[in-house]
């Protein structure tokens, strides 16, 4: 069953549950992936669903900041709830000592040695993770590493 599919499945179970939270997020979802679709004129695979999915995990969790620092509680709460919703389809991301052990392997590999180096080993560590990390923790630990 591909993500699509289980997105769908989900929906109709949330629908049937009178889920209303869980059915908005993921009317939203399935919209933002037929919107995808109709641009690309073509089926979406796994990959463009995923690509989807952490473009709007991204904008939810910018709105929760925003929310935060305008001190709107009743909307933290749901947009967090709608931020767990969309990452249950989304691959677990790496624990910072694996994303380090990355970047150390792509230091050495590159033979990096100065903090201007940090785009270099970002650019080959991102291959290698494969978005099962956020750009910004990778940079860190680039960074990090590369300053010491």
């Amino acid at each position: 069953m591909t993500i699509a599919e289980t997105i769908n499945a989900d929906l109709t179970s949330a629908m049937k549950k009178q889920d209303e939270l869980e059915r908005g997020a993921l009317r939203l979802v399935r919209s933002a992936l037929k919107n995808k679709e109709i641009d690309l004129r073509r089926p979406l695979t796994d990959e463009d669903v995923l690509a989807v999915l952490k473009t709007m995990k991204k904008q939810y969790e910018d709105a929760l900041a925003d929310f935060k620092r305008g001190g709107r509680a009743d909307l933290v709460e749901k947009q967090e709830k709608e931020i767990a919703v969309v990452a249950r389809y989304l691959p677990a991301e790496l624990p910072d000592a694996e994303i380090e052990k990355i970047v150390r392997g792509q230091i050495a590999a590159l033979g990096a040695s100065s903090p201007g180096d940090v785009g270099k080993v970002m650019g080959a560590a991102m291959k290698e993770i494969a978005g099962r990390a956020d750009g910004t923790r990778v940079r860190e630990a680039a960074q990090r590493l590369l300053a010491s």
